[in-house]
């Protein structure tokens, strides 16, 4: 029995997080503040006697995209309808242009029903990476105050289809995350992010112009965390073959996949200076 679907509280979205790591999607440590913060009103929950028992979110980086994620149903209620009730009552007249998601592949078939279509796939790669800290004279470290010109960057390149300032500021901000850019003619020609996560660390974003520039970052992004050893995961769009080759030279293997999908019209990404997106959760 239902009690309510209501939006959910940071603490209880904590709680999602600890969901998601028991399913395996290896969250960061400091995922849950940063998604949260990303819109507030955009996490919701299902609750019945025993508590919290589905969740999803439903992002809006704007009046026009938005991001849906966290699709996670407690075991107890999984087959009860309950999910499904909760993905149409927070999705059920979204007046948002456009919608984007992560599907993993057994749930594909059910997106679809919902006007979502494919895009492509994500593949995820990971592997023990051995650190060869590059020597570039242009690599420089990213703080807090350099969110504006990252944000510029992202829209002038084409990379996400909005502007995400809340999310950068969270990404960027937090003090486990460690944040490489090359100089370039905009303040930067290419940025990415690594942290810790259940498992290992994480690469994402890792936008570049080219796969040599790509390879400097992520090169320079591993030998920060070169001491902490552990496995890396880089997910990586599949029409971008530089990126799938910059994820094998280094050993690392697939080892999950997600298909990229929208509800509206796709944005026109460049997906070519994509060698890692952000997070399936959160686009």
């Amino acid at each position: 029995m239902i009690d309510k679907i209501r939006r959910l509280k940071p603490s209880e979205f904590t709680l999602a997080v600890e969901w998601a790591a028991k399913e395996g999607w290896n969250p960061g440590h400091a995922d849950a503040e940063a998604f949260f913060n990303t819109d507030p009103e955009g996490f919701w929950g299902a609750f019945d006697k025993k508590g919290m028992a589905a969740v999803i979110s439903a992002v809006q980086y704007s009046s026009d995209f938005g991001f849906v994620g966290f699709y996670i149903c407690r075991e107890d209620r999984r087959g009860s309808g309950l999910g499904y009730k909760l993905w149409q009552t927070v999705l059920k007249d979204n007046p948002l242009k456009t919608i984007g998601l992560d599907g993993v592949v057994d749930q594909q078939d059910n997106y679809r029903k919902s006007g979502f279509e494919f895009a492509h796939r994500n593949v995820r790669y990971g592997g023990i990476v051995k650190a060869q800290s590059p020597d570039n004279d242009d690599l420089f470290d990213l703080l807090i105050d350099d969110i504006a010109v990252i944000n510029a960057f992202e829209q002038t390149c084409k990379l996400f289809a909005e502007s995400r300032i809340e999310f950068l500021r969270g990404w960027i901000g937090a003090a486990n995350h460690t944040a490489i850019a090359l100089q370039g003619p905009m303040g930067l020609r290419g940025y990415g992010v690594i942290r810790p996560c259940e498992e290992g660390h994480k690469v994402g974003p890792l936008f570049a112009p080219n796969p040599k520039d790509a390879k400097v970052l992520f090169d320079a992004l591993l030998a920060r965390r070169a001491d902490q050893g552990g496995k890396v995961f880089l997910d990586v769009p599949e029409p971008n073959q530089a990126a799938i080759e910059l994820a094998s030279s280094h050993g690392m293997q697939p080892e999950f996949e997600t298909a990229r999908m929208y509800k509206g019209t796709a944005p026109a990404l460049e997906l070519d200076m994509t060698f890692g997106i952000s997070s399936f959760e959160l686009g």
